[in-house]
């Protein structure tokens, strides 16, 4: 660091090199920080910093300047965002915590609040970028959330956290406004250009990767009018995730079970009244290999295990995901100043994620199912251990196991074109006018399954005793052995291979116009006016095979051999020793190859009915819909800055009106795929006020008030329900019988919110906060999951689910798991944050390199959860997706040539799902605690060195399902480390 003192305190910054760039983005080319009033303009401080302090002192100045409470991270250098995932660098912002999918940062939550109450904008657009996820992530994004995965950091170069509402500002955010910006042309003065690259390293799957970004920037002319802009980012990544999963736990018997466990004193357990023979049970528990069983150990075992508070593991399973990922990324920006009054700018943001990812699972499939399908109702129990409610052991035979392979090919566009005209009409009133366009094509147009059974295996047994996250499963056989499989076709016994293909996908469009005016009153105070207009549109489809399990046979002289192959390696250490490490798994290339799967027609054979059907196809018909929103809005603001007895005030107030017109449309898979639609219109009116005072010096008290509304979400990325789409759904064939209800008439969500904030800048490029907020929702959107007989669903909705909808093994009684969304009344979230920054320049030598950042979060809530369709009853909890703590802490050194530092950032536990699906109370994720390195040599002034480790601990994707007395483990997965060495060049 060098400094040159030229006044008396130490208050105003100029950056040079990149943090120049970062600063001049904020406050305009060659500009500093505004002065704090009644300074004398000649007590100015230079301090160049540059690196990652520097960024980090730029983006508190920007902090202290702003009206209302926001924080912002700037770019270290040109292209060099600080963390390699956006996700991953706001997360060190005070509030934020972030999920991750397959190791990498994809969604956030700001306050407790999760991205479904959060915009995101693009250079000043509202966006949505969508990709494909895993199932137990929430699969393919078909809501408003925003996965900043699809994006490469290095195309940006400033993000900014908008914690309270203005009017200027569009509307639609309970949580916050992400601001992403990226670079332009007029941040720099002639020729610019760097370029790096990096190999990335995953110690799990043990692939190394390349990484690369470049970017040019120049300007022309004699007064420099003219300048353009090109930025290109590419990487790549392979990686495992592995780990168990159970895909929630469900009662051994009674509602939301498959029936109960075959009982030992001959007669089926659903039957108890019926007293039997006391031989073999095949006659009464279900088809397959009996043995006797009424020895008083295992009536003993039955009894402990067969009781409705007992909750089992639905789909007990090891496995792994391989994923591979390519990222392009692509910024243009023309800009032209014709007049010094004029600056007219185009900037084009392209990014393509391709993505492919295989999943393979070990799994007993005989606890989900009833015994129609080969379930539940056929296993024996031999031995059973129950602890806290939960079967943590047990031995059983008439076990059906099934090898799954599954392969997805994940496509994502996102391109973003706006065009910018700022104008000074005069001295006193200027102008802006906003025209932008931004499109996200998401597709999976390969998604298939296939599956392979052994049926009836005897001494199957799980194991969770000392090993409540990764269970010891002995599957009873050689499961590396392909002759120990079978293929099971059409005409067989249940359960039956199957094959599905899912192709499927989701476009968003926001279309966007924007026109602002403002004029000085007084030299203290500023009217700004303003009118926006958007479209939203969202259109999802899906196709499927009618009958995914009706597979064709074998032909002659093929065998199991010819149609699998070996997973291998599996576990390294991960898991109790004794788990099996390799076996058989269906070879999707060999089968597509046998029985031409993907001909998309009737092959003619028996079985071999590939063809795929969208609303023609009950199952698929839920993913076929079409939603759009236009709103227009219209605001007025007045910003003030003056003095208040004698200290600076400064801050604005206004009004923001609001009308929101929604278009439905979507096909019920009930009565034969009716098209249905309808359409919503609403209004609100969202006052805001933000305060800034300065009692002392270096001392801001800042208070903000608002009205706040966020849209309906678009469908449930757990169920996958529609929330917004007037359709429902039915599957009565089971074994699973499932029901769903749309509601187009949801009310948006709508709050009060308070914000109180003291800020003491005690120190150059140092902070003491802390921030307390208060948001009164009134108006909250909850899913209700209950289950109801077929008979109680026509009652509910008589035309939906019509008597003769329900035919084969549906009957008036048969239990459903129905799903809908309904408005209610929410309740209080508040908490508070606590942040501290500065440099450690107070100490001797080297030391006074280091500094450190950290912030500390906490977050209340009191939700009212309905219980049941008519929400007569129910139960308070915690917002879904809301951690009550997090922190993040940053410890750094810097020097003239060495730069490193090391970060770790918590998230507290949180709920999921209330309530909790199969009659859990709860569904959540435990907590997080990631720790990531990076670090920089700059070995000349324009060649730098890095070297950085992501997760180092690596941590696991842990989730659960149960009560607050007893959280079961539904996932358990880890993505081992990823480090990336490289170089970087810049002039």
């Amino acid at each position: 660091m060098h400094v040159q003192k030229t006044g008396a305190s130490l208050r105003h910054y100029l950056f040079a090199g990149g943090s120049g760039m970062a600063l001049a983005l904020c406050l305009g080319v060659g500009g500093v920080a505004a002065q704090d009033a009644g300074e004398p303009e000649t007590e100015v401080d230079e301090i160049i910093v540059t690196g990652y302090r520097g960024s980090l002192a730029a983006a508190l100045d920007v902090k202290r300047n702003e009206a209302g409470i926001v924080d912002v991270i700037l770019a270290e250098d040109i292209a060099d965002f600080p963390d390699t995932n956006l996700a991953e660098a706001i997360q060190r912002i005070p509030g934020v915590s972030i999920d991750r999918d397959a190791g990498e940062g994809r969604q956030l939550t700001v306050r407790g609040l999760s991205s479904d109450f959060t915009r995101s904008r693009i250079n000043g657009m509202e966006a949505q970028a969508t990709t494909g996820g895993t199932d137990s992530s929430g699969g393919a994004n078909r809501g408003r959330g925003f996965d900043f995965n699809v994006f490469a950091s290095e195309l940006f170069n400033s993000i900014k956290v908008r914690k309270t509402a203005a009017a200027e500002t569009e509307e639609g955010s309970l949580g916050a406004t992400i601001d992403l910006q990226t670079a332009r042309p007029f941040d720099f003065r002639g020729p610019r250009m760097a370029f790096s690259v990096q190999a990335g390293y995953n110690d799990l799957s043990e692939n190394w990767n390349p990484r690369a970004a470049f970017l040019v920037s120049n300007t022309f002319g004699d007064r420099d009018q003219f300048g353009a802009l090109l930025s290109v980012a590419y990487s790549e990544k392979d990686s495992f995730e592995e780990g168990f999963s159970s895909v929630r736990w469900a009662p051994a018997v009674g509602s939301g079970s498959s029936g109960g466990f075959c009982s030992p004193f001959g007669y089926a357990p659903q039957n108890p009244g019926n007293s039997g023979s006391n031989g073999s049970n095949a006659a009464n528990c279900a088809t397959g290999i009996a043995r006797p069983t009424n020895t008083p150990g295992n009536v003993t075992a039955y009894e402990t295990a067969n009781q409705p508070n007992v909750f089992i593991p639905r789909l007990p399973r090891y496995g792994r995901l391989t994923h591979h990922q390519e990222r392009l990324g692509l910024t243009g920006s023309l800009q032209w100043r014709p007049a010094d009054s004029t600056t007219i700018s185009v900037d084009v943001l392209y990014s393509q994620l391709d993505a492919t990812r295989e999943e393979h699972f070990l799994e007993s499939l005989s606890f989900s199912r009833n015994a129609g399908a080969g379930g539940q109702t056929q296993i024996i129990v031999r031995d059973a251990v129950v602890e806290n409610n939960t079967l943590v052991y047990g031995l059983f035979d008439n076990v059906d196991i099934r090898s799954e392979a599954r392969f997805d090919q994940l496509e994502t566009q996102f391109l973003q074109v706006g065009f910018t005209v700022d104008h000074d009409f005069s001295d006193t009133v200027r102008g802006r006018f906003f025209a932008g366009r931004a499109e996200s094509n998401y597709e999976n147009p390969f998604q298939t399954t296939v599956t392979i059974d052994r049926q009836n295996t005897q001494g199957y047994s799980f194991d969770f005793r000392g090993n409540p996250n990764t269970p010891l499963i002995d599957y009873g056989f050689n499961v590396a052995d392909p002759a120990a499989w079978d293929w099971r076709a059409i005409g067989t016994s249940v359960p039956r291979s199957e094959i599905r293909i899912r192709p499927q996908g989701v476009d968003t469009i926001f279309e966007s116009l924007q026109a602002d005016l403002e004029f000085d009153v007084t030299p203290f105070v500023t009217f700004r006016t303003g009118v926006n207009w958007k479209t939203f549109s969202s259109e999802s489809y899906e196709f499927r095979r009618t009958d995914e399990t009706v597979v064709p046979a074998l032909p002659p002289g093929v065998t199991m051999a010819d149609i699998t192959t070996l997973l291998t390696g599996f576990g390294g250490g991960f898991g109790p020793s004794g788990n099996d490490s390799t076996w058989v798994i269906p070879d999707l290339n060999s089968i597509a190859d046998l029985f031409n799967i993907y001909c998309n027609c009737d092959t003619g054979v028996p079985g071999g009915d590939f063809t795929l059907g969208s609303i023609t196809v009950g199952n698929a018909r839920g993913g076929n819909r079409f939603l759009e929103e236009e709103d227009f809005a219209i605001y007025a603001q007045a910003d003030f800055d003056a003095d208040v007895f004698g200290r600076p005030f400064r801050g604005n107030v206004g009004l923001r009106h609001v009308w929101t017109s929604l278009y439905a449309e979507g096909y019920s898979s009930t009565g034969g795929g009716t098209l249905v639609f309808d359409t919503h219109d609403y209004e609100d009116s969202l006052p805001s006020l933000n305060l800034t005072y300065e009692p002392i010096d270096n001392v801001l008290v800042r208070f903000g008030a608002a009205r706040v509304m966020a849209r309906p979400q678009i469908n449930n990325s757990m169920s996958g329900a529609n929330y917004l789409v007037p359709t429902t759904s039915l599957n009565s064939t089971g074994p699973n019988y499932t029901a769903t209800i749309g509601n187009v008439e949801l009310e948006p969500f709508r709050a009060s919110t308070y914000d109180l904030a003291l800020e003491w800048y005690f120190a150059p490029e140092s902070l003491i906060s802390f921030a307390y907020f208060y948001k009164d929702i009134d108006t909250y959107i909850q899913v209700i999951r209950q289950d109801l007989t077929y008979a109680q669903l026509t009652a509910l909705n008589p035309s939906a689910f019509d008597p003769s909808f329900c035919t084969g093994s549906c009957s008036p009684t048969t239990i459903f798991a129905l799903t809908s969304a309904v408005n209610t009344d929410g309740g209080p979230l508040k908490g508070f944050e606590v942040s501290f920054q500065t440099p450690f320049t107070f100490l001797p030598g080297p030391f006074s390199n280091l500094g450190i950042q950290l912030n500390y979060t906490n977050v209340e809530s009191e939700i009212d959860y309905c219980t049941n369709s008519l929400c007569t009853t129910f139960v308070t909890n915690d917002l879904a997706q809301l951690s009550p703590t997090a922190y993040n802490g940053t410890l750094y050194y810097e020097d003239d040539r060495f730069s490193a530092r090391v970060s770790a950032s918590y998230r507290d536990e949180y709920l999921q799902n209330v309530p909790g699906r199969n009659g859990n109370a709860l569904e959540g994720k435990m907590e997080t605690l990631n720790i990531d390195f990076s670090s920089s040599f700059k070995l000349t002034d324009d060649v730098t060195l890095s070297f950085e480790g992501i997760n180092l601990t690596d941590e696991e994707n842990h989730q659960w399902v149960g009560d607050d007395d007893r959280q079961s483990t539904s996932v358990y997965h880890h993505t081992g480390r990823q480090f990336f060495i490289g170089a970087r060049y810049t002039f």
